[in-house]
């Protein structure tokens, strides 16, 4: 037996594990939507994750033959509702209010009489600033 590791051999050993790595990213990526869609009952939720455990090659090649393309709209939705959640996080953590909107604030309490018009202008340069 050859105690030699020829540079092919380190070449076909990162093949393998890149292979077996993208197959553990499809099983996580699969599983993750079977879990997400709303439209599936726990029944076939059960069902598809039998399919993946018993027989996974099949399983993965026919979910992504039967469900495929409707696995990318889902992963759409969610990354739009990520980014509206963060967004709306981002909005309520920075305050909801606009230049605009504290202006017209300002100017209504000027109009109304709770400040005086120099307040005004101090607080109307430090919201334009």
């Amino acid at each position: 037996m050859s105690d030699d590791f020829s540079i092919w051999d380190v070449f076909v050993s990162m093949f393998w594990f890149m292979l077996l790595f993208a197959w553990i990213m499809l099983l996580f990526h699969i599983i993750a939507d079977i879990f997400r869609d709303r439209e599936l009952s726990g029944f076939a939720k059960a069902m598809w994750c039998l399919f993946l455990i018993f027989i996974p090659w099949i399983g993965a090649l026919v979910y992504l033959i039967a469900r495929g393309n409707s696995m990318a709209q889902r992963s759409v939705e969610a990354a739009k509702e990520n980014e509206a959640q963060m967004r709306a996080y981002v909005r309520d953590a920075a305050g909801t209010t606009s230049a605009a909107d504290e202006l017209a604030k300002l100017a209504e309490m000027r109009d109304s009489g709770a400040i005086t018009p120099e307040d005004y202008e101090k607080a109307k340069a430090k919201v334009l600033a």
